[in-house]
């Protein structure tokens, strides 16, 4: 699978979920506003207390326009973390052909790197849990738990560095995501900057447990 497939038929705004129209660039540029006032006001007061209402005045729009793309809220922070997962897989891509592992490992740091380095930089990212769509404001019913990220990668490791391809891969690396999910969201608990032990160990217990499995290969 080529790396650039991360990003392939990914959308930005829940489009299955936002209003249907023709995303023009003025639209973009609208709802991607929108977005970032949603962000903000979600780093300030947390997702359940998040309204319509908020995100208008903070983006200095009227409440007719987020109606327009967002009926309600639940959409709106469906988009939200649509968004921030599509940012997060185009981190990864882009670390990858900066860097150009030779090894597995180091395509899967990668991947935990940008991770850290969305808590760091993307406003509102800290609402976003891989594992846990509830944490996103959206009903888990209304929601598919982010598994495809692991499938893909899987993917990737197999076809670039030789792992062996297939259900088990997937699913270890299923298990490497529930990992980093829960260490790094741990990490950022308390501290903005993120508690660098967490993230240490983070490391560790994911490589360490991918090793055993797979350290004669690549």
């Amino acid at each position: 699978m080529p790396i650039n497939d991360l990003v392939a038929g990914q959308n930005t705004v829940g489009a299955a979920l936002v209003r249907t129209e023709p995303i023009q660039e003025r639209s973009a540029a609208r709802i991607d506003a929108l977005l970032d006032a949603a962000a903000e006001v979600v780093d300030e007061i947390g997702f359940d207390r998040l309204t319509t209402a908020m995100v208008a005045e903070r983006a200095g729009a009227s409440i007719g326009t987020v109606y327009r793309y967002f009926p309600d809220r639940i959409v709106l922070l469906q988009a939200l973390r649509d968004r921030a997962l599509l940012r997060y897989r185009r981190s990864v891509v882009a670390a990858i052909h900066e860097q150009n592992p030779a090894h597995w490992w180091n395509a899967v740091e990668c991947a935990i790197d940008a991770f850290v380095d969305m808590f760091r930089t993307e406003t509102g990212f800290r609402i976003i849990r891989f594992t846990d769509a509830e944490r996103s404001g959206v009903p888990e019913e209304e929601v598919a738990r982010d598994v495809s990220f692991a499938r893909q990668f899987a993917d990737i490791l197999s076809d670039e560095y030789g792992l062996p391809a297939g259900e088990d891969l997937a699913f270890r690396l299923e298990i490497v995501v529930e990992i980093m999910d829960a260490l790094i969201n741990r990490a950022f608990l308390d501290d903005p900057a993120g508690d660098e032990k967490y993230i240490a160990e983070a490391r560790t217990v994911a490589r360490d447990y991918l090793e055993k499995r797979y350290s004669s290969e690549g």
